[in-house]
């Protein structure tokens, strides 16, 4: 059964394919059904593991909070549980942060680290002025205490670029797949939002010593395209894939571009280590 428990938590995570191990963390306010149109394909290059972070999805309420290190420990005891190894770790958005903190307790089972959509730090400082504004993230939070279905829903419109779903058969399914995501418990919701607002990633970033692909759409209003371009400029062993006319979540929208990029940085990972 894909269930697993860590800190007294029942945890869900979907498995598809064989091979080499490839672990997807989805974003905030989400669940692992964001990769639903990555499974086919990548299942047939990888063995695909997406878990569903405490109090996402079918996992179960956190009872050591929500932040990234208490998320990636989580994602640390599902490594253990399937004593993955030579695995890639890919995060998007809040799942990027979540690997970037669970990275450090994996090297030894880990190939390649994949960010998408990704940022250190969500909101912005003096000498980070590639986030939102701390009052954007506090403007989050009560729009979801008002309503949390509506508070979504104008989060899930803002991470697509305008003219990006303009075809109407990928509109359809894009909010069919996102419509079927169900939403956290407000306490969850919160908590992990004020995770988002307050962490701070820079540091851990010079001492990944993973080969790291960053993907991000050019037009990305969620996480800017300026916070890949720091991520790109401080991982030492990084390339950038940088998706044209795309928003905050490329793999939803040009699916068979976004499979191609992750798996050529696969194969070359593998051709690096022989």
């Amino acid at each position: 059964m894909p269930w697993y428990e860590h800190n007294a938590s029942r945890l869900w995570y979907e498995e598809h394919g064989t091979g080499q191990p490839l672990v997807l963390l989805h974003g905030w306010c989400m669940s692992s059904a964001v990769w639903r149109f990555q499974f086919a394909k990548l299942s047939m290059a990888y063995r695909v593991i997406a878990p569903d972070l405490a109090g996402h999805g079918r996992s179960a309420p956190s009872v050591a909070g929500y932040s990234f290190e208490g998320l990636a420990a989580d994602v640390v005891a599902l490594f253990r549980h399937l004593d993955l190894r030579d695995a890639l770790l890919g995060g998007w958005s809040m799942g990027a942060q979540v690997a970037l903190a669970a990275c450090g307790h994996l090297t030894a089972r880990l190939a390649g680290l994949v960010l998408i959509g990704a940022t250190p730090r969500f909101t912005a400082a003096p000498d980070f002025p590639w986030g939102l504004a701390p009052v954007e993230a506090q403007g989050m939070g009560v729009k979801l205490r008002r309503n949390a279905q509506r508070a979504r829903e104008g989060f899930t419109t803002r991470m697509f670029a305008p003219g990006e779903l303009a075809d109407p058969a990928l509109a359809d399914r894009v909010r069919a797949l996102l419509g079927d995501v169900p939403i956290p418990e407000m306490d969850v919701a919160l908590h992990s939002l004020q995770a988002l607002a307050d962490a701070d990633q820079r540091p851990l970033l010079p001492h990944i010593g993973l080969p790291t692909l960053i993907v991000n759409g050019d037009q990305d209003r969620i996480c800017l395209p300026g916070a890949s371009d720091y991520l790109a400029q401080q991982i030492p062993f990084s390339s950038r894939q940088v998706m044209q006319g795309c928003g905050h979540a490329p793999f939803l929208t040009r699916s068979g571009e976004f499979y191609s990029c992750l798996v050529d940085f696969g194969r070359r990972v593998r051709d690096s280590n022989r």
